[in-house]
Formats: C-alpha cells, structure tokens, sequence
C-alpha cells in the first residue's frame, strides 16, 4: 500500500515546481502574508509625448490581506503596528513631514486607562509583589495563564447580558467621557463649557483592548492645544495636572443609560480603576519610570502592539458568526466566552436593539467600534501615511525608468481571482519567508543601533 506524502514530500515537490522562483517573489512582495489576494490583470506606463509603452506587465499577482489582527496574519499585523506606531508617535513627539510641530511636546500631555466595571465575580491568577500567589475568590489558586482566569465563577450569577451591552456601548461611554473632560477643562480655565473650543481643543489617540475576562478597555493619549490643533499654543493654564484631574472626574461623572431586555434601566459606567501617567518628552530610558512617567517612544510601540491584537486568540474568534447553531461548534474557546458570544447573538434578536448589530458583532463579544481611532487633529491619518508610502514606491520605480510622474501615464487594471494560498504546503513556506523578511529586518534595526521593536 503507498503511504500518502507527507508534509515534508509536499513541501520539496512545491520547492522543485517550475513556477517555484516565480511563487516565491510574489510572496517576497507581499511580506509573506498568510491570506494574500490573488488578482489578474496588466500594468503598464505610457509616455505623454511620444505614446511609447515604457514598462509593462500582465499576469497574475499577489496582494497582502492588509488585516490588522495578528491572530490571523502576523505580518501584516507588523506593517500595521508599524503605521499606527508612527501615527501615535506624530502625535506625541511631533513630525514636520506629517504637519505635528515638535512643539507638542511642551503640550500638557496624559496616558490614561479606563477599564470596564465588574458584571460578576471572575477567576483570577495574581501575585503580590513578594512573588506568593494570591487566592482566588473560588478559593484556590490559578496561575496567571490559566484557561479559567477570567472565567466567571458563578456562571449562573454573572451578568452576561450586562457585559455585552457594555461592549456594545463602549464606544459611546468614550464619546460621553471625552466631552466631560471638556467640561472639566473649560472649569479649569475658568469660561463656561460651550466656549471651550474658543480656547483650547483636546486631542486623543486610544486603543481597545480586551481583557481576559472578555471586556475591553481603552488606553488613550490625550492632549491640550491651542483652539486650532497641533500648530496652535495651548493655553497657560492647560497643565499635566489639570488634565490629569479632569481625566479623573470624567471617567467617574460619565454615565450611559440603556435598557435590559426586561425593560428595567442599565446604567454604563467606568471601572473604578482608572490609571494616568503624564507622558515624558524623551525616547531614552525603560517604558515607565516608576514615578508615574512614561516615555514617547515606549508608549507608541505599545499602543501600536495592542492596535494588532484580536479579541484574544485564546479565549474566543475572530471571524463573524452566521448562526446559532454555528456557537455550539466553535472550539478552543472557554465556556464564559462562549456564552458572552450566545448572550450577544440572543440579544441580537431583541426588539430593543435593533440598530446595534449585536449578532454581527458576536464574534467581538459584541463590541462594533474600531480597535483605534484618534481625533482629526491629533496627527496624521492611516490614510496619508499609506499613501506616502505608495508615492515613495512609485516615484522610485518611476525614476528607474527615467522619467517624473507628470511625463507618464500608469494603468492598472486587475481583477480578482482568490484569497490565501493553495495548499497547506505553500502555507508552511510563505510562513517562512515572512519569518525570514522579520528576522532580516530586526538584524538590520540592530546593527543601525535603533531599539524601536515594531517591525516595519
């Protein structure tokens, strides 16, 4: 009886295909994305002038996914991580090419948590300072990895209902949160709060994050300006620690009020544990200070890091669901995220939330807001930051050809043929280009002396 090939025979027979050399620079391309697209189509440059075709190129190509979620493809998660470090970063350290003048780094300045409120006891796996383990509610001991931590205890006496209108409303108690801090700041300053943006205006980048007991929670880089942005100076008054204050009294004044699906009130509010830290003007030094300080650079690779992470690939999915029947089957989640999935699809039924897409968002344990977002002034956008990079490339394959941008005229026309690779095989090799590109670009990041470690 002949043995079926194994891994290792497919991954030689793909190695030795005549379209081997040709596969693997279409992968190079794309960084080695796990889903990348495939499209037909042609490309070619024509010269205004003299109407000669000076490039062109027909076939078939792959694109990256363009995800941002590591869980699904890492590296472009990384390319992504690196756009959102540089987006935070403008906003921070200032960058001229992007329109942020270094001058934002006199700015009063805060990083602040804002964590969920408590929907029912959960399993927990700490450690005081000493290194002992501290006992979990249920009275035993887990540690910190454990499947059960953030697991309900009482899954009977936990609010899921609660929790996932909580998620799904996350977004509004941030909008609600954000014009307190307003308020706060137009009493600080000493004018009423409908003039506030006659005198200062706030600037935020934050991301959200799940937690293990399925609940997000926001970090946000907050920022006073002059009533014109960036290029604007804030006003004398607009300390760290009046922004600090006003970010406290916020988070504990904001209140959301929905209802459940009994039709009794739900009010939606912040955690009680709400941490600041005044944002130190300087690249060098550890990721905190210790002294309730943190650095520029540290904390735009760290927002970049969590901008990447999906719901948390341990805990539940990160596709949608399209069916009840559909989270019965889902494996290699616990029961607790399970049921907040269900609870968010059950809902998603109810007359009462038409409108949220719940059952759209069950696979986010209801959340449908983006993982990060920023206000218009406070940097750059995603969208010019990709669109430098696309001009970089064109000017440069342009140059090589010996021409400007205004000699020429470029066609693109491709359509779309299919999404990830063929086999299980070419997904082995793909994972080790992509490996490989990483590896690369850490060693050159090493010898040219930068510690930053978002990959770009």
């Amino acid at each position: 009886m002949q043995l079926a090939p194994t891994l290792e025979d497919r991954l030689a027979a793909r190695v030795q295909a005549t379209d081997w050399t040709s596969w693997r620079s279409k992968v190079t391309a794309t960084g080695g994305c796990a889903h990348p697209i495939h499209l037909a189509g042609r490309w070619n440059v024509t010269h205004n002038t003299t109407g000669a075709t000076l490039a062109e190129r027909a076939g078939h190509i792959l694109v990256p996914c363009g995800t941002r979620r590591a869980a699904l493809c890492q590296p472009c998660a990384d390319r992504y991580a690196a756009d959102a470090f540089h987006l935070v970063r403008a906003g921070l350290a200032g960058d001229t090419d992007k329109g942020i003048p270094a001058s934002v780094t006199d700015r009063a300045r805060v990083f602040a948590t804002l964590t969920a409120p408590g929907f029912g006891t959960v399993h927990t796996g700490r450690k005081a300072r000493s290194g002992k383990t501290i006992p979990c509610a249920c009275g035993g001991y887990h540690h910190p990895e454990h499947p059960s931590v953030g697991t309900a205890v009482d899954p009977e006496g936990y609010d899921y209902d609660g929790a996932v209108l909580w998620n799904n409303h996350a977004g509004q108690l941030w909008h609600r949160f954000v014009t307190t801090v307003r308020r706060k700041l137009a009493y600080a300053g000493g004018f009423p709060a409908a003039h506030f943006a006659r005198h200062a205006r706030l600037s935020y980048a934050k991301v959200a994050e799940y937690q293990r007991r399925g609940l997000l929670h926001f970090h946000a880089v907050l920022r006073v300006d002059g009533p014109d942005g960036a290029n604007d100076p804030a006003p004398a008054w607009a300390t760290p620690e009046v922004l600090t204050d006003a970010v406290h009294a916020a988070a504990a004044a904001s209140r959301l009020e929905i209802p459940r699906p009994c039709g009794a009130v739900l009010t939606l509010a912040w955690g009680s544990q709400v941490d600041t830290r005044t944002i130190r003007a300087t690249s060098a030094g550890e990721f905190e200070d210790g002294d309730g300080h943190i650095s520029e650079a540290r904390l735009s690779g760290y927002i970049a890091k969590y901008a990447t992470k999906s719901t948390g690939a341990r805990e539940t999915v990160d596709r949608p669901i399209h069916s009840e029947l559909a989270i019965t089957h889902l494996t290699g989640i616990s029961p607790h995220h399970r049921r907040m999935i269900a609870t968010a699809w059950e809902l998603g039924g109810h007359p009462f939330y038409d409108g949220l897409n719940l059952r759209r968002w069950a696979h986010m344990l209801g959340f449908r807001g983006h993982f990060l977002t920023k206000s218009r002034r406070y940097s750059t956008t995603f969208k010019d930051i990709r669109g430098a990079q696309r001009a970089y490339r064109a000017t440069e394959a342009l140059a090589q050809l010996g021409v400007t941008e205004d000699e020429v005229t470029v066609i693109n026309h491709w359509d779309f043929l299919a999404v990830g690779h063929r086999t299980d095989a070419e997904r082995e090799l793909a994972a080790g280009i992509a490996e490989r590109i990483k590896t690369t670009r850490q060693t050159h990041r090493k010898e040219q002396g930068h510690g930053q470690t978002v990959e770009r």
